[in-house]
């Protein structure tokens, strides 16, 4: 059986071999390399791709005390211009680029006509045109669905040569300095900006940003330069290769919604708790994809919502496990795993609205045994961002 999901082969301890001879899977640039460094490759996503080198627990960890390297090259990189596309752009996000400066980098969404969310994504403000980096598992049907809704005048170009690094950590930004050079130095960048930089002698572009919560900075790199740049970053004593398995549980702990799990065109940004992603100007004008839904969401208020729930004693509770007050079903739960930083389980469950205060009580049911929580404010360990 081929692994889907890093969470059905990770987090449920689960990792196989699987036969996937009858299974066409795509190779990243870092291919080899990853293999060279003794990644264990599963498919997620279409790709083959490494979910760990030495071990989960130890690459979570030293990316929480160091600094970890992560590929993500099978997430798209998109790049949208052409006449008007500002316009175009908001007519299909529920974003206000008006205040999005060049180099700025900011989070927002693709809705359905109901207001469900087919993705979530990073947008960024370059010279030409805007920057667009979707989910892996979605990327397809993303650039399917902008290019239908984009007018003719503007351009989508899927940056297929281009990999896509992520260095986190807190010791990421002492890795990384003394490795660029460009218009100015990489500490200019705080938190959600991005620029140019040479890396290695190739052109790329720099973000500070991440996935697991702490400091650190995404480097597109066109692919003919991915093994150098990946070589050059992984000789720094502060850093080494991270898989996908450390990512997940990383993501966790921070509180950040993984797609396919946590979100789907069945979950609203509002019952989310992605309000953040809808701007200020758009709360007010709406005209993009599911606003009317959307916004009655957000005046009167989610049925349901994403919370966090820490757990007593060792054993996690997975997705899919429903969540009671009592006798009565009060929600299921969309992650859950072990926190290697807090050293006891941890998820995040939709629950009705009436049962989301922090400090509730609830009980999970695995396998009919019921496991005692509490609702515990997000994120699980808190954000270490340089802003």
């Amino acid at each position: 059986m081929v692994c889907q999901t890093v969470r059905s082969c990770v987090l449920n301890d689960q990792i196989e071999d699987d036969d996937l001879s009858e299974v066409e899977v795509m190779t990243l640039p870092l291919d080899a390399w990853h293999r060279a460094r003794g990644g264990r490759m599963v498919e997620f996503a279409g790709y083959f791709m490494p979910v760990q080198y030495e071990g989960i627990l130890a690459e979570h960890l030293w990316t929480r005390e160091s600094a970890g390297l992560f590929d993500v090259s099978h997430m798209g990189q998109l790049f949208v211009s052409g006449e008007g596309v500002e316009a175009a752009l908001e007519a299909v996000l529920p974003i206000d680029l008006s205040t999005l400066k060049l180099g700025s980098v900011r989070y927002s969404l693709l809705l359905d006509e109901n207001g469900g969310i087919l993705d979530d994504l990073m947008v960024s403000r370059w010279n030409e045109g805007f920057y667009l980096v979707v989910n892996g598992a979605t990327k397809w049907d993303d650039i399917g669905t902008l290019r239908e809704a984009l007018p003719d005048e503007v351009t989508l170009n899927h940056l297929e040569d281009h990999a896509l690094l992520a260095l986190q950590g807190p010791k990421a930004f002492a890795a990384l300095e003394r490795l660029v050079s460009g218009e100015y130095p990489l500490s200019a960048l705080t938190f959600m900006k991005g620029g140019r930089f040479v890396l290695g002698g190739a052109d790329v572009w720099i973000s500070r940003s991440g996935y697991t919560g702490e400091d650190g900075f995404e480097i597109s790199v066109p692919n003919e330069a991915a093994v150098a740049v990946a070589d050059l970053i992984c000789a720094q004593p502060q850093v080494k290769p991270i898989g996908l398995g450390a990512r997940d549980s990383l993501r966790l702990e921070a509180g950040l919604p993984l797609y396919g799990h946590d979100l789907s065109p069945d979950t609203d940004p509002v019952s989310a708790g992605l309000t953040f992603g809808i701007n200020k100007r758009r709360r007010i004008e709406g005209g993009f994809p599911g606003a009317d839904h959307v916004l009655k969401v957000l005046a009167d208020g989610p049925a349901t919502l994403r919370i966090g729930l820490a757990l007593e004693g060792r054993q996690a509770a997975r997705e899919g496990a429903l969540v009671f007050a009592g006798e009565t079903q009060v929600g299921r739960v969309c992650s859950g795993g072990f926190s290697p930083s807090l050293e006891h389980p941890i998820a995040m469950a939709y629950v009705d609205a009436a049962q989301a205060a922090n400090g509730t009580a609830l009980e999970i049911d695995l396998r009919g045994k019921r496991l005692p929580a509490r609702v515990v404010p997000m994120p699980f360990v808190p954000h270490n961002y340089h802003r």
